[in-house]
């Protein structure tokens, strides 16, 4: 049975590698829960020491590229990049030692309105293997809705397993923020969690709110396995007091007594 595994992650913000409050981040800034005095380089190496492929690398707004080629750099092929990612730019980043890249707002036009055409563009120009699709989203009613432009507009896309499948011949795999949650060290979202399980296709990572071991179990059990996670603000590595990074690998490994 498919068990819930750990990934990494590394948020970039003006540079530097950060824990945000997800929802707060806009022109002006972000509330922000950590500020790492660490090179992006420095994650990156000591994520790749332990061989924990397919994380990815955020950046959070401009001022972020030289840091994200930093930490591809120390690992190529090791991350998956994101923020501000088109066509235009896919191959360069490809290039500079990312193993896919990740899109969300480029997919939009500025009204919220999916562009399909560019999905399909994406993925004939790099591979759909390389495309990861990123559905970072709002709760709106009883379901979730696609956010965009760093988690502030609302898109026409509903979150749920029919547009997952429809998006899915366009990517090898995706991301999925639970942008309410994302940071706040909260608890997970796990009607959302119960959702995704329910997709049998390719990977799905989930981001938000994760606090340490437990909400990893409550994942893994809630998905049956299906999910991977993404652990930031509580992780010791980022400054947080929930869990640390040494028991995230032996959750990894089998050896968690969670």
């Amino acid at each position: 049975m498919a068990t819930t595994m750990f990934r990494p992650c590394i948020d970039l913000h003006e540079g530097k590698v950060k824990q945000i409050v997800g929802g707060t981040l806009n022109e002006s800034g972000a509330v922000e829960n950590f500020v790492s005095e660490k090179s992006p380089s420095w994650y990156a190496n000591y994520f790749a020491k332990d061989q924990l492929r397919g994380g990815h690398i955020i950046k959070l707004g401009p001022g972020n590229d030289e840091a994200a080629r930093e930490a591809l750099a120390a690992w190529p092929g090791g991350f998956q990049i994101g923020g501000g990612i088109s066509s235009d730019n896919a191959d360069e980043w490809i290039e500079a030692g990312a193993s896919g890249v990740i899109v969300t707002s480029w997919l939009f036009n500025s009204g919220g309105i999916f562009l399909e055409d560019r999905a399909r563009l994406l993925a004939n120009r790099i591979g759909a293997e390389k495309v990861i699709i990123d559905l970072s989203c709002r709760q709106v009613g009883a379901g979730w809705t696609v956010a965009m432009n760093r988690w502030q507009t609302l898109t026409e896309m509903e979150v749920d397993l029919e547009i997952i499948t429809h998006l899915s011949k366009y990517c090898g795999e995706f991301l999925i923020h639970a942008a309410d949650v994302e940071g706040q060290c909260a608890g997970v979202d796990i009607p959302l969690v119960n959702l995704l399980g329910q997709w049998t296709g390719c990977p799905i990572t989930y981001a938000g709110g994760v606090r340490g071991l437990e909400d990893l179990k409550l994942i893994d059990e809630a998905s049956d396995g299906r999910l991977d996670a993404t652990v930031g603000s509580s992780l010791d590595l980022f400054g947080g007091t929930g869990v640390s990074y040494e028991s995230l690998l032996n959750w990894n490994q089998g050896t968690s007594d969670v």
